[in-house]
């Protein structure tokens, strides 16, 4: 990362304050020339007896406010939301200026002189949008979204305490002000949903959504390798570990959101903020109706319900007819079974989503995914009565932070699921790998099997990267689960005479269900969440294969700070290409919590012939952080199989002659074992 790369990190701090206060401590100082529109610096902001270093941003004229197109037209300080048409309209108007840039410096420059006058979020997320597509610029870093937008994760309340002990200090007092956030965060425990705030309210979570859709965005003219699927896939993931959660707690399953006209049973209050002015988030009240939207303030159609309701009944008679019709009136089949071509799966994604550009039909079969969370977004304002903000729904950051996205979600999975299992069963050729034998498999924890702990951490995050709190520093310490680092180990026998290469593909999923009943296949076939995929050349005879839980092919490394990529060598490892890594579950959260007697789990190991799995590119990607969930930048997806092999549709009913009843059938194949394990909560801080 050179300079001019390292620069542009800058234009992330303080969004919502101007490009000529200080940055980095009052060590960064952008000075634009000739634009009155910005207020003069104060001195005192700047360095504090330490080197300041001015970066000049010249007065340029190919930077008219008027070739923005209409990324001007979302009023500052107002909520941005990727799931409203004309919000993404907008940022693809911005996104193109930035793309148009020809270097680091080029773009910087431009940058600098529209900060101010577009919507902040907007603003950063177009420029993160360009920095993670201009090949050129494929060596910068992305500060963490936490930092860059703390209102978003953390309490308004919290961020006022730092405020006040400030306003309470000695001026001259440079000593970092630390607060607490956790573990009741945004609601107390007197509701049952209440119990897994510290889950929907995570900030690894809530980073991971909002990446993810910077990743996979829609409308915006990027259309990647299997991205419907991965739409599907994904958020599919996301209810499942979200179903352990809530078993963990003695909680039943998410109920999906399906009459869309009786009430939503419980309402959500955010008590975040949507800017540094202090107004709040919509909040919604228990027992609110999801109503028509009839909104003028953001340049949309009115949408009815019946609009939604005629959208999914198109959608499901597609399913079940076996095919969509496209704009030209023309059959498009849905099937999984394919040779060449897109999946059923991926064009049903691609609709459901919908990304106009790729659905094979979006006037007829509408923006169902995206207006749902419009309508949820704004159930507590419909017409603008009140003029009262969108609520966290219409955000990609703070969605998950409320209980109706589950509700939402589980309707979107299970219009999916409708599909999956239209689909034929796989056959037991397609699930078996002859010559390959496991043996015996295991988790090994400090020297301990098959038990695994969690518990409490906490993370120290830079609240005053993002906002102003008079030039003093302010950290949040927040409180999230964890869990200790463990190994799988696999004793694996290749009877062949030569190497072989196997994806190795590991699964977890509780053993019984809110009843304290063991499972059918079919009831915890979507509770498998993926855990792990890799690959490993097998030897003949026996071998040994261990696997650190850190190395996960769904996991991201730890958000990475705005001092922690101040601090990077551009020679270490650690200065890899880290913008699309930063795409992924967070390492925190790869395990479910269990209980503090323990709970017990099921791990599922598949090994599948990597011949057959390979997918031929030219192009690889050294980080393979988070690509189950996110695949790889500029190449295809690294897997020929539909994800989810094998629990993505219904079981044979027979398999080596016997009925398929449970999970544990499957692990009848050499290539395939089902283990039992204990997942312990620990109240203590874990280290």
């Amino acid at each position: 990362m050179d300079k001019s790369q390292k620069n542009l990190m800058y234009l992330f701090e303080l969004p919502y304050d101007s490009i000529s206060l200080p940055r980095s401590g009052g060590k960064i100082h952008f000075d634009v020339e000739n634009d009155v529109s910005r207020p003069p610096v104060v001195a005192t902001r700047l360095g504090g007896g330490i080197p300041v270093e001015t970066m000049p941003v010249p007065d340029r004229g190919d930077v008219p406010l008027q070739n923005l197109g209409t990324a001007t037209t979302v009023p500052l300080g107002s909520p941005f939301s990727f799931f409203i048409k004309t919000h993404r309209q907008a940022a693809k108007d911005l996104c193109d200026v930035f793309m148009k840039t020809k270097n680091a410096e080029d773009l910087l420059q431009v940058a600098a002189r529209v900060h101010g006058h577009v919507n902040e979020t907007l603003y950063i997320y177009a420029l993160s949008f360009v920095i993670l597509r201009k090949k050129e610029l494929r060596n910068s870093r992305l500060p963490s979204i936490i930092e860059v937008f703390p209102g978003k994760f953390i309490l308004q309340e919290k961020l006022m305490e730092a405020q006040l002990e400030i306003n309470r200090s000695d001026p001259n007092e440079s000593t970092p002000i630390v607060v607490e956030h956790g573990l009741e965060f945004a609601g107390t425990q007197l509701k049952p949903e209440h119990r897994l705030s510290y889950w929907r309210e995570d900030y690894g979570i809530n980073a991971h959504h909002w990446h993810w859709h910077l990743v996979y965005p829609i409308d915006m003219d990027v259309n990647r390798d299997r991205k419907g699927e991965l739409f599907y896939y994904m958020h599919q993931q996301m209810i499942a570990r979200y179903d352990m959660e809530r078993l963990c707690l003695g909680l039943p399953r998410v109920q999906k959101l399906e009459n869309w006209r009786a009430p939503i049973d419980d309402g959500y209050f955010s008590k975040l903020t949507v800017n540094n002015s202090g107004r709040a988030w919509g909040t919604r009240q228990d027992d609110t109706k999801m109503q028509d939207f009839q909104r003028n303030d953001f340049g949309l159609d009115f949408t009815e319900v019946t609009d939604l309701e005629i959208w999914r009944s198109r959608i499901l008679d597609a399913i079940h007819q076996g095919f969509m019709i496209d704009s030209q009136g023309e059959r498009v089949i849905l099937s999984d079974d394919v040779t060449s071509g897109k999946r059923g799966i991926d064009i049903l994604g691609d609709v459901l989503e919908s990304d106009s550009n790729i659905s094979v039909n979006s006037r007829y079969y509408g923006d169902l995914h995206n207006m749902g969370h419009v309508l949820l977004a704004f159930s507590h304002d419909p017409d603008f009565a009140h003029k009262e903000e969108m609520a966290v729904m219409g955000d990609t950051a703070t969605a998950m932070r409320d209980p109706v996205f589950y509700r939402w979600h589980k309707f979107v999975d299970d219009t999916f699921q409708e599909y999956k299992l239209m689909q034929k069963p796989y056959t037991e050729e397609q699930l078996n790998l002859s010559g390959v034998k496991i043996e015996r498999v295991g988790v090994v924890r400090n020297n301990e099997a098959d038990v695994l702990h969690t518990g409490w951490n906490t993370r120290l995050f830079e609240a005053s990267r993002g906002l102003d709190f008079n030039g003093r520093s302010v950290m949040v310490r927040l409180t999230h689960l964890d869990h200790e680092p463990f190994n799988y180990h696999l004793q694996v026998n290749n009877s062949g005479k030569g190497a072989k290469d196997v994806t190795v593909r590991a699964f977890l999923a509780p053993k019984l269900n809110a009843r304290g009943q063991e499972m059918s296949f079919m009831e915890q076939r979507i509770l498998w969440a993926e855990m792990d995929k890799f690959t490993v050349s097998l030897k003949p005879g026996s071998n040994h294969i261990v696997r650190s839980s850190k190395d996960s092919s769904i996991t991201n490394t730890e958000e990475l700070t705005f001092r922690d990529l101040e601090n990077v060598d551009p020679e270490s490892p650690a200065a890899a290409a880290f913008n699309f890594c930063g795409c992924g579950w967070p390492q925190h959260m790869l395990l479910p919590r269990g209980r503090p007697e323990g709970m017990a789990f099921q791990l599922f190991f598949m090994l599948t012939d990597y011949a057959q799995d390979k997918v031929t590119q030219r192009t690889t990607q050294g980080c393979a952080n988070g690509v189950s969930f996110c695949g790889i930048q500029d190449a295809k997806y690294p897997d020929t199989r539909p994800m989810g092999f094998p629990f993505d549709r219904r079981p044979p009913r027979q398999l080596l002659g016997r009925d398929v009843n449970i999970a544990a059938d499957y692990a009848r194949l050499d290539n395939a074992y089902i283990h039992d394990i204990s997942i312990k909560f620990l109240a203590d801080k874990l280290n």
